[in-house]
């Protein structure tokens, strides 16, 4: 853990943005690059263990190479470790024209629909995340949760969720970093839409609002309709919406090859108004049989990558043959309103804009200067009226935030400061992007991880679903899918 902890330090004090490549901006209800509308053509959710996809920089190199040769524009990445050095995998992506879109939660700070909080511990945690990848240019967008409400019953947790994105945003600007767009991945949930993704961008303050919305969906599978898949579905219900909207996670496997017909729907005249593209789950082919690509000898992310067939050609076969041309950004006017904030209906409990539970002020600014706060325990606050924040008085560590005078007597000053707070816990319980086997050696039962982020056992729980319409990846956990 020392090791790390110099490690954060000295890349804190080195770092360099990526500058190759023009940075994504929103603009209403679409993104922007260069000037020019930007759509998602996501090869894939890069993850595959709970190790640091972006640490490699030759690995990076090698697939950032065979994503390219698709037409892959995007990646996702679920969690990283902020004491790595990442450069070299954000310079192999950049040469390659590709973003990245990347979770500010790490394992044991992501807000839990059961038991919702929004800490300073875990605020702590996401700037660290922040701090680290705001340097690269190409650097999409942040996700502030991912399937943080992952049944029918879980709304209570979405003022946790927009309070995180206030906090994060108030960080931000404080900071003085480039206004780069936070975003929240959900689950597809029936008896939650559009009330889910209309409550996230509701309300009068634009700083509590996410800046776009993904939407994990397999539901186009097999030989489906635009239709009968229930994407008309999805578009009738995002119509006029005020933020960019795009499928976060997307290509259903019910067995055979996978022809991605649903990226025609995506891109064409029914949807491309609306939407802004897609990602694809997953790069890497693990056991549920969702990857793109495979590894020698059965590894993740270890050599070149071999294409799986048909299914890398027919997703390039899609991709190869829709260019959707979107409008330049002197030319567009935004145009649509944020929806009403949506009253409980059927599984949705959360009436109207309700008061958030974001942190003291004054702890965020504290956050933000050169000295961060230490955080305090949170004050118990009811899922069911969220209002409030936790009023605690910040005291204060020798954590800096921004010098770079890397002495043993500071190096030290920081690992005490920090202790096991901030450190990667044990993967939790309901995290999603796991296969029954991994380089990492553990399955969904009790898990006995390699890395020396991951030092302890610990469970993954996979509670019974009834909600589910489609076949998913067995690899994933919590992600329940859209009736239509």
């Amino acid at each position: 853990m020392f090791t790390s902890l110099i490690g954060a330090t000295l890349a804190a004090c080195f770092a360099r943005a990526v500058l190759a490549i023009p940075t994504i901006t929103v603009d209403g209800a679409k993104f922007f690059a260069g000037g020019e509308q930007f759509f998602i053509k996501g090869s894939v959710a890069y993850q595959g263990t709970p190790g640091d996809p972006l640490i490699d920089a030759y690995q990076c190199g090698l697939d950032a190479t065979s994503m390219a040769a698709i037409g892959a524009n995007s990646i996702r990445v679920y969690h990283i470790d902020p004491y790595s050095a990442h450069d070299g995998c954000m310079k192999a992506f950049s040469d390659a024209g590709i973003y990245v879109w990347l979770d500010l939660d790490t394992f044991n700070t992501t807000i839990e629909q059961t038991d919702p909080a929004w800490t300073e511990e875990s605020f702590l945690a996401f700037t660290e995340v922040m701090d680290v990848f705001q340097v690269y240019d190409n650097l999409a967008g942040f996700w502030i949760g991912n399937e943080v409400i992952n049944t029918d019953t879980g709304s209570l947790a979405a003022p946790y969720v927009k309070a995180a994105t206030a906090d994060m945003k108030s960080y931000m600007a404080e900071k003085k970093y480039r206004a780069i767009p936070i975003g929240y991945s959900a689950a597809d949930i029936a008896s939650l839409r559009p009330m889910l993704q209309n409550y996230l961008a509701c309300g009068s303050e634009p700083n509590q609002i996410i800046d776009f919305y993904g939407l994990n969906s397999y539901e186009w599978c097999g030989a489906a309709t635009y239709d009968s898949s229930g994407y008309s579905n999805l578009q009738a219900m995002s119509e006029g919406y005020n933020i960019p909207i795009f499928f976060s996670e997307t290509g259903c496997n019910v067995g055979g090859e996978r022809t991605f017909d649903d990226q025609a729907a995506i891109f064409g005249p029914d949807m491309v108004g609306t939407w802004s593209g897609s990602i694809v789950y997953e790069w890497v082919e693990e056991t549920n049989d969702y990857g793109l690509v495979s590894y020698p000898n059965g590894g993740i992310y270890d050599g070149p990558p071999t294409p799986i067939q048909p299914d890398y050609d027919n997703l390039s076969g899609q991709w190869k043959t829709l260019s959707p041309t979107g409008v330049a950004l002197t030319a567009y006017t935004p145009s649509n309103s944020p929806p009403p904030c949506p009253t409980p209906t059927l599984g949705w409990q959360v009436s109207g804009d309700v008061p958030l539970p974001t942190l003291d002020p004054s702890f965020v600014a504290a956050a933000a200067s050169a000295i961060k706060p230490t955080a305090t325990p949170r004050a118990t606050t009811s899922s069911a009226n969220p209002g409030g924040s936790t009023g605690t008085v910040p005291s204060f560590s020798l954590l800096s935030s921004t010098s770079c005078t890397t002495t043993a007597d500071s190096i030290s000053a920081t690992a005490l400061s920090l202790g096991l707070q901030h450190y990667y816990l044990p993967y939790r319980s309901g995290s999603k992007k796991l296969s029954s086997t991994s380089s990492t050696d553990f399955d969904l039962g009790t898990v006995a991880a390699s890395s020396p982020l991951f030092p302890l056992p610990f469970s993954l729980v996979t509670p019974p679903n009834p909600i589910l319409a489609h076949p998913f990846p067995s690899s994933r956990i919590h992600e329940p899918l859209r009736t239509h």
